[in-house]
C-alpha cells in the first residue's frame, strides 16, 4: 500500500508544471512551490508507513536478584513487529515498583530495605496497553570481602607446562 502511495505522489509531482503559464507568471511560482513541496514533504509523510511497531516488551535481567543499597539496572527489550529485538530505556518505558526509587533504568533500593521480593512494572509510553509486570527477589547473602584465588577454587590443579621437544 506504501508503494501505491508513493508512486501517486511521484506522479503528481511530475504532472506539476505541464501548464501554459503564459498569460499567468505567478501561477508559475505557485507550481514551483507545489513541486518542492511534493518532492520535500511526501517522503517525509511516508516514514510512518515504514516504520517498526512494538508489539511486546520483555524483561532481561542480568542477575537473579536485585542488592540493597546499590544501583540495579532493569533491562527491558521491545520485540518489534519485524521480530528485530530493540532495547529500551526510561524515555521509551515508564517504571514503576512496590518500593525503591527509579533512577532512568536503575532501580536504588535503600540499604536497609527489609522486603524478601519487589514487584516491578514497565509500561510502554507511546502505548500503555503494552506492559510488563515481573517480581524479583532480593539479595540475601552479603558480598564476600574478597574474591577467591585460582589455587583456592582448585586445590591441587596447578598448571603444568608441557614443553615440545
Amino acid at each position: 500500500m506504501a508503494v501505491i502511495f508513493l508512486d501517486v505522489a511521484a506522479r503528481a509531482a511530475l504532472q506539476i508544471g505541464t501548464f501554459d503559464t503564459t498569460f499567468w507568471p505567478e501561477f508559475s511560482t505557485l507550481l514551483v512551490v507545489r513541486k518542492v513541496f511534493a518532492i520535500v514533504v511526501v517522503p517525509f509523510l511516508a516514514v510512518p508507513l515504514f516504520s517498526q511497531t512494538v508489539d511486546s516488551i520483555f524483561f532481561h535481567l542480568y542477575t537473579d536478584s536485585l542488592k540493597k543499597g546499590q544501583h540495579n539496572y532493569i533491562n527491558v527489550d521491545a520485540k518489534l513487529s519485524d521480530g528485530r529485538w530493540q532495547p529500551l530505556t526510561s524515555k521509551e518505558i515508564d517504571f514503576s515498583s512496590s518500593a525503591g526509587k527509579f533512577e532512568d533504568n536503575d532501580l536504588v533500593l535503600p540499604e536497609n530495605f527489609k522486603e524478601n521480593k519487589i514487584r516491578i512494572k514497565a509500561v510502554l509510553k507511546s502505548n500503555p496497553e503494552i506492559w510488563k509486570e515481573i517480581t524479583i527477589w532480593i539479595k540475601k547473602l552479603p558480598d564476600p570481602d574478597r574474591l577467591p584465588a585460582k589455587e583456592e577454587m582448585f586445590p591441587g590443579n596447578q598448571s603444568k607446562k608441557r614443553r615440545r621437544g
